[in-house]
């Protein structure tokens, strides 16, 4: 006989992993360190300066959160860091460091804590930053220094002719191909904010999480192709297409937004079907925003659109309930 005494009832799901947030948390921090590398070497240790900055004030934002509220702290669970080396990766090297601070504030408390912290915000924090940190201090954020070009570590940068560039999507905004060569966009030696110029770095750290099995293909994959095969079709001035769409995959932030943010596990789909769509949805909105918004750039507002529907692709995705049965009226439908 078995005393049912001793049986202890827990809800669902009842199987056990290696995994947790921390772990997983972790592995997004690793995948991220190729392309944290890369922008020391192009940019010079002001990049390194930023992002210790932006991780060190998200850290210290959450955990005040969590005191006044009474709350354990959560920063064990290394989200926070994440978001802190993503707000930095998307913001120039010249940016001031009170600029990402004030990011990783509107990042943390507003985005994530309020809504109930991770899990529940509705938005990718960092994503959520740029927006703010874009509608605050658009010239700061639109400010790009040349590669290599010697920066102060602390103090404020004021951008000379000697050091001033463009980026290659402002120039593909005209419909002219940039000056940075194919090669020099897959390896991340152009303007650019911090994380995004090196493809190669990001594809790196991408398979390392596909590795890890930490992502799916799905966003990445759709996301991408969806951009290239828009791009190839309908180019714009009269250059090469292979040429135009392999500078549009190159450049920008379509590498890190498809592998380190639309694939927030919080706001994107859990379905693979859903997943599929929101890529799609994502590249969509990329090219259109590139090609007829006032920025020469569309991945971070595309992403935070495609946040917002996430509840319905879920609904239209979500796999039927076994033994479930429609009832008359949708079955006559």
């Amino acid at each position: 006989m078995y005393d049912l005494s001793k049986v202890v009832v827990t809800s669902s799901p009842h199987i056990k992993a290696a995994d947790d947030t921390r772990s997983l948390m972790l592995d997004v921090l690793i995948a991220l360190l190729p392309a944290l590398c890369v922008a020391v070497y192009t940019f010079g240790p002001r990049a390194l300066v930023l992002t210790v900055i932006s991780m060190v004030a998200c850290a210290v934002f959450e955990t005040i959160y969590n005191k006044i509220v009474k709350h354990p702290n959560t920063i064990g669970d290394l989200s926070c860091f994440v978001t802190g080396m993503l707000i930095a990766f998307n913001v120039p090297v010249a940016a001031s460091w009170w600029m990402v601070v004030f990011g990783a504030l509107f990042a943390i408390i507003v985005v994530k804590m309020l809504f109930g912290g991770l899990g529940k915000n509705f938005m990718n924090p960092a994503l959520g930053a740029r927006a703010f940190m874009m509608a605050s201090w658009a010239g700061m954020m639109t400010t790009w220094t040349q590669p290599h070009a010697s920066l102060p570590l602390f103090g404020t940068v004021t951008v000379t002719d000697a050091i001033s560039t463009a980026t290659p999507l402002s120039a593909m905004k005209n419909g002219a191909l940039p000056d940075a060569s194919l090669l020099e966009m897959f390896i991340g030696q152009h303007g650019g904010v911090i994380g995004e110029t090196s493809a190669i770095a990001l594809i790196v750290g991408g398979l390392y999480l596909l590795w890890r099995k930490v992502i799916t293909i799905n966003i990445p994959a759709a996301y991408i192709l969806t951009v290239a095969v828009i791009t190839f079709l309908f180019p714009m001035g009269d250059v090469s297409r292979v040429q135009w769409m392999l500078s549009q995959v190159l450049s920008g932030g379509l590498m890190l937004g498809a592998i380190f943010m639309a694939t927030d596990y919080v706001t994107s789909p859990v379905t693979a079907k859903g997943q599929i769509i929101f890529g799609i949805g994502c590249g969509l909105l990329t090219v259109f925003i590139r090609y007829f918004g006032g920025l020469p750039e569309g991945v971070s507002y595309s992403i935070l659109i495609m946040n917002t529907l996430v509840w319905a692709i879920d609904k239209a995705t979500h796999p039927r309930k076994f033994g479930y049965a429609l009832d008359k009226k949708k079955e006559a439908q």
